[in-house]
């Protein structure tokens, strides 16, 4: 929600690409009415206008079913995910983490995901770290801090693959290095320290 002014300036930069076939949209306003209010305008302004909407965990668990198919691709070119609910709004980006080529987000939390991320503008100077250890582990770009910057490296995944594959190897490399346990190790320490005190 605080990057509205960016997103939707990046929208209509990606119109071209998304008119060519050669890229897809999955646009999580989340439980951001604005955003989903800004989502609508955009498309409507661009002429993207043929898209399809989820609102619900299950609509969204649907979604990424049908596209697990390797040869499956969304029935529209742009897809809208909106909730009146908090959960399912974050739950969405986990879910669609599996069927997405590229994550476009600030680097907040979701750095850390293991998928592809170009990490676009900043809002807390905080942030900056997340985005250069994205790098660093070679699943991110560095923040992408203008529309143009964004362009040329989505023009890059675009017409050069290999920074994809590149990027998902990376992943798996440090997946195998156990990366990406965060939170698993988190819980088995938990647990740990509740076996210990029982």
């Amino acid at each position: 929600g605080a990057q509205r002014a960016f997103i939707v300036k990046l929208v209509k930069a990606l119109v071209p690409l998304v008119e060519q076939g050669d890229l897809q949209l999955f646009l999580n306003a989340g439980d951001h009415k604005h955003m989903e209010k800004a989502f609508v305008k955009v498309l409507k302004e661009t002429g993207l206008t043929d898209y399809d909407v989820v609102t619900t965990t299950e609509g969204v668990r649907e979604f990424r079913d049908n596209l697990l198919d390797p040869n499956a691709e969304p029935a529209k070119a742009v897809t809208l995910f909106t909730f009146d609910d908090y959960f399912p709004a974050v739950a969405t980006t986990d879910i669609l983490s599996r069927v997405s080529d590229v994550l476009a987000c600030k680097p907040s939390e979701l750095a850390f995901y293991p998928v592809p991320k170009l990490m676009i503008r900043r809002v807390g100077d905080h942030e900056q770290f997340s985005a250069l250890r994205a790098a660093e582990l070679g699943d991110g770009t560095l923040e992408a801090r203008t529309i143009d910057i964004a362009m040329n490296n989505i023009k890059l995944f675009v017409e050069r693959p290999e920074l994809l594959v590149q990027m998902n190897e990376s992943i798996v490399t440090n997946n195998e290095a156990g990366i990406y346990d965060g939170c698993k190790t988190a819980v088995q320490i938990a647990l740990d320290r509740a076996a210990e005190d029982a």
